[in-house]
């Protein structure tokens, strides 16, 4: 299952992302959305989990969005939330991907058997840190995450 996560597209879905997301089964969107259109266009290719971002709070099209999801990717026990200073402090045995944003740094990061994920920023450039989203094949006996770098 090809798996799409983009965060902090912050009202700018590039066409690179449009273009990287193509054929995923799922698309999960970290936070910071920046307008409901976004979701529009990302539903449009793939059904999606998505969480609100701090910057989502007050718009009125993120009131019913929450700020933290539990689903399954294929018998994968999975975390959304946009902060990772929100992680639980003591994750269940059974959550085995946590997917985060805010932070605009991409991260792979496998901490025992479970692998803390942010695609970094997809939206518009914060300082000199990349412009990223992430795909991950999640088969039934492993994860693999990569990321996709969207400008040169």
């Amino acid at each position: 299952m090809k798996v799409g996560v983009i965060s902090d597209t912050h009202g700018l879905l590039r066409p690179e992302a449009v273009a990287a997301l193509q054929g995923c089964e799922w698309i999960i969107h970290a936070g910071d959305i920046g307008s409901r259109d976004i979701l529009d266009q990302l539903a449009s290719i793939a059904p999606l989990q998505v969480v609100r971002g701090n910057n989502d709070l007050a718009e009125p099209w993120a009131e019913d969005l929450e700020d933290l999801l539990r689903f399954e990717l294929n018998g994968w026990g999975t975390l959304l939330v946009h902060d990772i200073a929100d992680v639980p402090a003591l994750l269940d045995a059974d959550t085995k991907l946590v997917i985060t944003g805010h932070s605009h740094k991409p991260c792979i990061e496998w901490r025992g058997d479970k692998l803390f994920l942010n695609p970094g920023s997809a939206g518009r450039r914060r300082f000199k840190l990349p412009v990223t989203l992430a795909l991950i094949e999640v088969l039934e006996t492993s994860m693999e995450p990569h990321l996709i770098s969207l400008l040169e």
